[in-house]
């Protein structure tokens, strides 16, 4: 929730901007890393979530390690502090140069996505003397009932080995000398809040990791990657991710053999609610059907309403009079550059400060400078106000 003296604050500051809530960010960490203390797992926080330079630090001071998409990810992750051997490293396409710059700085895992990417590591590794540590990112065709562009796990998505390769892949080990298998990575989609795709990946595991067992592969870590999903509709009354029936649901379905080790990879339900697109009004235009409040912040700022049809709620942060329905849309010179439609919200006017919510994850990391505007700032909570 936004303080008064937050939005006091923001009155002198150049819209639009990001605002994170950095006392929620800590408490959401607490929870979490309690949680994984508690059953002794592992986890990476997904950079492509937030990739802002002070909310990685406060991650990595947390403890977490990073998951990684892209070699500029890996590099970022290792500036920021991340301790090589806790970064993993994802993606259906890394490039030669990417695979270089993970070797080099000596990940704990490649997360390989095909038999070719394993061959070409291979080959690398060999070429830099190396031996290069993978897991085996497995597609497990199930349906995690999210939004088709963030489900990840059926077997007609683009991500992963599915089963029917596992013969092939067990024949390349024979002939790659400079890799070494140290685990199965799964990940089935992101904003899951049915908790029972996550029973369900659990008893995957286990049938898919059987394979390798009958034939003699020992698999020392098993990850099951991220997708807990977080309330968008009303983020006030539920800041924080349902970790607690998440790793409960995990704890009690998954198999774990002796030897082995138990990873994550979250990233929206770790930033997602302390992060805020603040905007202002610059008009409100009144038409046949419609009223329109037209902000200063756009789709570039913020894509995902334009990109997934997503929900962000929508706050008036300096009104009081009564409610009205509007759609808010931003500057952008696109149809699609509209943040929600029939939103009810106080009378608004020119100059109103506008909160969209849960904007923390593929919010500032998705900007861009299209029709060349700016970028918008990211402010902290502990810096621009008390209490």
């Amino acid at each position: 929730m936004i303080t008064k003296s937050a939005i006091s604050a923001f009155e002198s500051i150049q819209t639009p901007f990001y605002y994170y809530d950095i006392e929620l960010l800590n408490k959401t960490l607490d929870e979490y890393t309690s949680l994984i203390k508690k059953y002794n797992y592992h986890a990476h926080y997904a950079l492509k979530a937030n990739a802002d330079s002070r909310i990685l630090s406060i991650i990595q001071k947390a403890g977490l390690g990073a998951d990684c998409v892209s070699g500029n990810e890996v590099a970022l992750a290792i500036k920021s502090g991340f301790s090589p051997d806790k970064v993993v490293y994802a993606g259906v396409g890394k490039s030669d140069k990417e695979i270089k710059t993970a070797l080099k700085a000596g990940i704990f895992s490649f997360n390989c996505e095909s038999v070719p990417e394993i061959k070409i590591i291979n080959d690398f590794a060999a070429s830099m003397g190396k031996t290069a540590r993978i897991s085996l990112r497995v597609n497990p065709d199930i349906d995690a009932h999210t939004h088709k562009y963030i489900s990840t796990g059926r077997k007609e998505d683009k991500f992963g080995i599915s089963p029917w390769m596992f013969e092939s892949v067990a024949e390349l080990f024979k002939s790659c000398k400079n890799i070494e298998l140290v685990g199965l990575h799964f990940h089935v989609g992101s904003q899951i809040t049915d908790l029972g795709v996550f029973k369900l990946l659990c008893e995957k595991v286990a049938e898919l990791q059987q394979w390798f067992t009958d034939r003699d592969f020992f698999i020392p870590n098993l990850n099951l990657g991220g997708g807990l999903g977080v309330d968008y509709q009303n983020p006030n009354e539920n800041p924080i991710a349902n970790f607690k029936d998440y790793f409960e649901i995990i704890n009690k379905n998954l198999v774990v053999k002796p030897g082995q080790n138990v990873h994550f990879e979250p990233g929206r339900a770790i930033v997602a609610q302390c992060g805020h697109l603040i905007s202002r009004v610059l008009y409100v235009k009144i038409g046949q059907r419609k009223k329109f409040a037209i902000l200063d912040a756009g789709m570039n700022d913020l894509i995902r309403p334009a990109l997934y049809q997503a929900h962000h709620a929508i706050e008036n942060l300096t009104s009081q009079k009564r409610k009205m329905r509007y759609d808010i849309v931003g500057p952008v010179c696109e149809s699609s550059d509209k943040f929600g439609t029939n939103i009810m919200l106080p009378q608004t006017q020119r100059g109103d400060l506008i909160a969209i919510h849960t904007a923390g994850a593929y919010g500032q990391v998705m900007g861009m400078k299209y029709n060349q505007r700016d970028l918008a700032k990211a402010y902290y909570s502990d810096e621009i106000c008390q209490g």
